[in-house]
C-alpha cells in the first residue's frame, strides 16, 4: 500500500466504511442543515476568488466550530435561494470530528491510525473535517489545487482522507487527480498573518492539463487517500444527482505547523489523532 502511495500520490480503498456508517453520517449532516438558520450567514464557499472568500471572518473563525456554507450559485440576483436550503449548502466545516458525536465516531478509527503510520505519518493529528454536498445542478467547481496550500508543515506532512458517501462519477462531479503529481512543487500558499489573508503564488509550475487528469470514480463507502502535494479538482455538478463526501485533513505531530496557516488549534482545543 505504501509503495502505491509513494508512486501515485493517492490510494483508492473500496468498502472502507460500511453502509450503516455512511447512512449515519448523511443523516447527521441533514440534521445540521435542517437546524441551520440562513439568517445566521449567507456565506458562500467558492474557489474562484479564494483570497476574497477566505478573508471572510465567518470562514476564518470556523476552524473550531461547525458552520454551513452555501453553494456559489445558491442565490439569484435578488439574493433569494434558487432552491430549498437543503439543496443549497455547499459544505459543513470544520470541526465536526471533534465536536459532533456522530462525526467523531466516524472519524476516530484505529484503522485510520494504522493507515497513517503505514504511509509515513507516525503521529497523525486531525485538524479539519468537511462534509461536502456537491448539490444537484448547482454543485460548484473546485479548481486544481494542492491541500498543502492550506496546511503548511515542515516537513510537509498533510494528508487527505476523502470518504465517498454516494457514488461519485464523471456525471456528478467526481474527483480528478494527476497521478504522480505529488512530485511536483507546491504552487500556492494560503497565508493569514497581521497583514490579513492572501493566496500567494510560490511556484510558477502550471497546473495539469486535461490530458493529465484522471477521474476517480468510486462507490459509497470508498476511501480515497491523497498526498498533500497531489493536484486534484472536481468539475461542477450539473446532474440531477448529488455527490456527498466527507473529508479529513491530518498532519504529523512531529512536524512544525506553520503559524500562518488559517486553521490554528490552541492548548484549549488541541488537534487529536484517530485513536
Amino acid at each position: 500500500m505504501n509503495e502505491r502511495f509513494v508512486r501515485d500520490g493517492f490510494l483508492v480503498i473500496p468498502d472502507f466504511k460500511g453502509h450503516g456508517e455512511v447512512v449515519a453520517l448523511r443523516e447527521r449532516a441533514k440534521a445540521i442543515v435542517d437546524a441551520f438558520d440562513p439568517a445566521e450567514s449567507n456565506a458562500v464557499f467558492t474557489t474562484r476568488d479564494e483570497a476574497t472568500t477566505k478573508s471572510d471572518a465567518y470562514f476564518l473563525t470556523s476552524g473550531q466550530t461547525v458552520r454551513c456554507f452555501f453553494e456559489e450559485e445558491a442565490f439569484d440576483a435578488s439574493g433569494a435561494l434558487r432552491q430549498p436550503k437543503e439543496l443549497s449548502i455547499n459544505k459543513i466545516g470544520h470541526a465536526m470530528h471533534d465536536l459532533d458525536p456522530v462525526f467523531e465516531r466516524f472519524s476516530r478509527d484505529p484503522r485510520l491510525h494504522d493507515l497513517a503510520r503505514e504511509i509515513g505519518v507516525p503521529q497523525p493529528r486531525v485538524y479539519q473535517s468537511m462534509y461536502i454536498f456537491k448539490q444537484p445542478r448547482i454543485g460548484g467547481e473546485v479548481r486544481w489545487h494542492q491541500d498543502a496550500t492550506y496546511f503548511q508543515t515542515e516537513p510537509l506532512t498533510v494528508t487527505t482522507l476523502w470518504f465517498a458517501l454516494e457514488r461519485a462519477d464523471r456525471t456528478n462531479g467526481c474527483l480528478w487527480v494527476q497521478r504522480g503529481g505529488h512530485r511536483t512543487p507546491l504552487r500556492e500558499r494560503f497565508v493569514v498573518d497581521a497583514a490579513g489573508s492572501r493566496l500567494e503564488r510560490v511556484d510558477e509550475t502550471p497546473w495539469p492539463s486535461d490530458d493529465d487528469a484522471e477521474p476517480v470514480e468510486v462507490e459509497a463507502g470508498t476511501l480515497v487517500v491523497f498526498h498533500g502535494l497531489l493536484p486534484h479538482y472536481s468539475a461542477p455538478n450539473r446532474s440531477e444527482t448529488s455527490r456527498h463526501a466527507y473529508t479529513l485533513h491530518f498532519v504529523d505531530a512531529g512536524a512544525r505547523y506553520a503559524a500562518t496557516n488559517w486553521l490554528q488549534r490552541g492548548a484549549s482545543f488541541p488537534a487529536r489523532g484517530f485513536v
